[in-house]
């Protein structure tokens, strides 16, 4: 699979990777077996970019790959996980003590003295703007606890804010056909700084696949259905932000645009792969079938103007106006 660098640090990421937020919770129940197969599969398939968090499952998806990575000593995998949101999100969290405790806690989940890439996990806006914050994120790397690290955010002006700062080695944010905001400043500013872009919720939650309905029900402890409207967290990370009955029709019309031999998670896929400024898309996999098709994504040809041209004017008509003026 193509490898892409982050400029800033050298680090090299597959193109497409794997998001581990459903091996931990908050997407029904996976198994630890099921958690590892999905693992395997995806390294099979040529990932090389695994992103998780310390709340993920409060430890348990990094833990899992732990586990997994313990079992292939062989393999050259990159490790990306989060901190931040174990606390009140309360800017004067964001200090070196506290860093170094979670930063602890994650090495020790993760089995490792380093951790080869540590992200903010979308903390307080004025965070992005704090000398000290960032001061201390420079501390750990010194002290040898991170190799580099990187910002998690919600909003296009977080991420342009976060890009400004000399250290930072990525910008994670949401980028699919349903949110498009981040291809007009966030991108090419990256881009051009050399910050690596981490595309997180690349199927709107699953709402590009274009298997539900309007009566699709989720479990009681999936996200989809406890934070519809933010109630938990920020709304934008559920169904990137659209309302359900939207997205559903929406998900239908693009759905429509597949080409012969895609699949509408993978045209969503392909869609991302092709922005330029684009390192890695990290869609999650609830099993080893999906992790495999997730990463085929890769291989499939660009897509064509046209199809391109679709998929711009399907989300000017329904999904625009739910969104840009938000995220």
């Amino acid at each position: 699979m193509e490898q892409r660098v982050m400029n800033r640090s050298g680090q090299q990421a597959s193109v497409v990777g794997l998001g581990t937020w459903q091996l931990g919770a908050d997407w029904g129940d996976v198994d630890e077996k099921d958690a590892l197969a999905v693992l395997d599969a995806a390294a099979e398939s040529g990932v090389t970019f695994f992103d998780t968090a310390d709340v993920y499952g409060d430890g348990r998806s990094e833990q899992t790959i732990a586990t997994f990575l313990r079992g292939r000593p062989g393999l050259d995998v990159l490790v990306a996980t989060k901190m931040g949101r174990r606390v009140d999100q309360l800017p004067e969290n964001y200090v070196l003590d506290n860093f170094r405790a979670w930063n602890d806690r994650s090495r020790r989940n993760l089995g490792v003295d380093r951790i080869d890439l540590v992200q903010l996990h979308c903390p307080p806006t004025p965070v992005y703007s704090s000398d000290e914050v960032f001061d201390a994120l420079d501390t750990l790397v010194e002290e040898e606890r991170i190799a580099r690290y990187g910002v998690s955010v919600e909003t296009c002006e977080e991420a342009l804010t976060a890009i400004a700062r000399p250290n930072v080695t990525s910008v994670q944010i949401i980028l699919n056909p349903f949110r498009m905001k981040p291809l007009r400043q966030v991108l090419p500013a990256a881009a051009e700084a050399g910050v690596g872009i981490i595309a997180r919720v690349p199927l709107a939650s699953g709402l590009l696949s274009g298997k539900y309905t309007k009566d699709t029900v989720f479990a009681a402890d999936d996200h989809r259905t406890y934070n519809r409207h933010g109630e938990a967290f920020d709304q934008g990370e559920t169904f990137s932000g659209v309302d359900f009955a939207t997205g559903v029709e929406a998900a239908a019309e693009f759905a429509a645009l597949t080409p012969e031999g895609c699949t509408p998670a993978q045209l969503a896929l392909r869609w991302i792969i092709q922005q330029p400024g684009v390192t890695t898309v990290i869609p999650g996999a609830r099993s080893p079938e999906q992790a495999r098709a997730n990463a085929a994504a890769a291989a499939l040809p660009e897509l064509p103007a046209e199809t391109l041209q679709a998929i711009e004017d399907l989300y000017d008509r329904r999904i625009r106006e739910q969104v840009e003026h938000r995220w």
